[in-house]
């Protein structure tokens, strides 16, 4: 072990990520706890229902009502949707079906020789940045980084003879600590928060317009950040950190960097031309998108909106059945040339691996949604945005530092609900009108908002894919447990929260754009 690597593991930070995950994985099982989480929810719903409350749910122009899960009406409507609640629960078919397709490419050896190829020309020190930056595009796909490119971030390391637990850690920090960064093309979420964020400013003034891409010069830029301070904590902070954390799980079948053979290179010639062929297929079928069945309807898309990227269109509800397309057909091309599958039943048994290994996954998702509903039934959570908010208001902070609060409060809140539109419908509702009365422009307001929930993202156990995060690590290091995962990330939600927070601030300073039609001042009925 190196000096430098010496100071790293011995040093106070590492001394109290040791500390965290500790504690963390002392915890009960992720199952257990989420059905003991749920419990509490409905304790105190029950305390707090007799309560009256004065904040006003934006949503309802109601006063939030705590609602009592433990009445006989409660706990009938609960026990009446359990099997709703959890085949509905939204990360469960994204994970099952994609796992499929990856299924099959694993089984097969397809996705073991790309990978294998790609590692043989690619630079080992522009791993982590190329990795990170993936992360970050995967957004245009919706969920799709979470099931696709953080296990293969760890397979990529292991098979460079790096740590597969810091392969995790810089996919997730790209994927979900950089959810509101932008690689050039513009996600699902813009359309979505800019039209609550015009919603919220109408409040104050119904002349008020919001431009879908409001932030993309923000978040275009703020993807090199991501990257950088990716980049730096996994080389130099969490993968020194993870040199004493043993790879005890099945390594059998995980990419070993030997040199392909003739078999090896004919099959995997021949399922990159099948994956060609199904990309031409699907370009020749969305080449004009006005046309295209996988557009959205005219009156589903905001102006200045591609058609086929808006979360309404055909092509985005599909992006996880074309994940596993783009698996299942190469997989099963590269198969059968390069003679690791013999019959269609070697395919299923591929398929039903894949499936075996979520086991685990499945009986945490049960106990998550099950939380999850309860949590958004009893209003808790609303009730918590809503006083942080009125709290962070009433304070009456210089103008940079009430960005700040913002930005602090989004991440705050941002661990106990875990959908960002959800967050911005309570928060914006207050934080627009609010800082417009200041001269503070709603663009600028909600680019605030995108740097808290993203910061935090990648440390709390409700997002909903995090249980699956968890099952990865396990692959890899068999005790990997809450506190394996949220020891490893909890860097880069530090730095990202105040790094990305000084980039804001930078931007607003210089008055470089946000976006398009955005501006930093709001002055009445411009």
């Amino acid at each position: 072990m190196s000096e430098q690597t010496a100071a790293v593991n011995n040093g106070w930070m590492n001394r109290a990520l040791n500390t965290i995950e500790v504690i963390g994985n002392k915890l009960p099982d992720p199952a257990v706890l989420f059905a003991l989480l749920m419990v509490i929810v409905w304790g105190l719903s029950w305390l707090f229902s007799g309560m009256t409350f004065t904040e006003i749910d934006p949503r309802s122009g109601q006063q939030v009502q705590i609602v009592n899960l433990l009445s006989g009406a409660a706990l009938t409507q609960f026990a009446s949707n359990i099997v709703t609640t959890f085949v509905n629960f939204p990360p469960l078919g994204v994970v099952l079906v994609a796992m499929l397709g990856l299924g099959v490419a694993e089984y097969t050896g397809f996705i073991n020789a790309g990978l294998r190829s790609i590692l043989a020309v690619t630079p080992k020190m522009l791993l982590t940045p190329v990795l990170i930056a993936v992360g970050v595009l995967s957004h245009v796909a919706v969920d799709a980084g979470y099931v696709l490119v953080i296990p293969l971030g760890a397979v990529i390391f292991y098979a460079a003879g790096r740590h597969p637990l810091a392969g995790i850690a810089a996919a997730f920090a790209g994927v979900s600590g950089g959810f509101s960064a932008t690689f050039f093309v513009p996600s699902s979420l813009d359309p979505l928060l800019a039209g609550m964020t015009q919603v919220s400013a109408q409040l104050l003034d119904p002349t008020v317009t919001i431009n879908p891409l409001n932030n993309y010069i923000f978040t275009t830029a703020s993807t090199f950040l991501i990257v950088l301070v990716g980049w730096f904590l996994t080389d130099k902070v969490i993968e020194p950190r993870l040199q004493a954390t043993k790879v005890d799980g099945d390594t059998s079948q995980m990419v070993k960097m030997d040199a392909l053979s003739a078999q090896e290179r004919k099959g995997l010639r021949a399922a990159v031309i099948s994956m060609f062929v199904v990309a031409a297929l699907l370009a020749l079928s969305i080449v004009v998108p006005a046309a295209t069945p996988w557009a959205a309807p005219a009156e589903q898309v905001a102006e200045g909106m591609n058609p086929l990227l808006v979360a309404a269109s055909p092509l985005m509800k599909s992006i996880v059945t074309l994940i596993f397309v783009f698996f299942l057909v190469p997989g099963i091309v590269y198969g059968y040339v390069a003679g690791t599958v013999q019959t269609h039943r070697d395919i299923i048994k591929g398929m039903s691996n894949a499936m075996s290994g979520m086991g685990y996954y499945i009986v945490m998702a049960f106990f998550c949604a099950l939380f999850l509903y309860a949590f958004n039934q009893s209003n808790l959570g609303v009730l918590l945005a809503l006083k942080g908010a009125n709290a962070l208001k009433a304070m009456g902070l210089p103008l940079a530092m009430t960005l700040v609060g913002i930005v602090f409060l989004s991440g705050l809140v941002n661990l106990v609900v875990g959908s960002a539109s959800a967050k911005w419908a309570l928060i914006g509702a207050i934080m627009v009108p609010m800082l417009m009365e200041l001269g503070i422009s709603p663009d600028l307001t909600q680019a605030a908002y995108r740097v808290g929930d993203s910061s935090t993202n990648i440390i709390t156990p409700l997002l909903p894919y995090f249980p699956l995060i968890v099952v990865f690590c396990q692959k890899y290091v068999k005790n990997s447990g809450i506190g394996t995962l949220v020891a490893l990330m909890l860097p880069y939600s530090i730095a990202m929260l105040v790094l990305w927070t000084a980039f804001l601030l930078g931007f607003w300073a210089l008055d470089i754009p946000l976006g398009l039609g955005a501006s930093y001042e709001y002055i009445p009925n411009r």
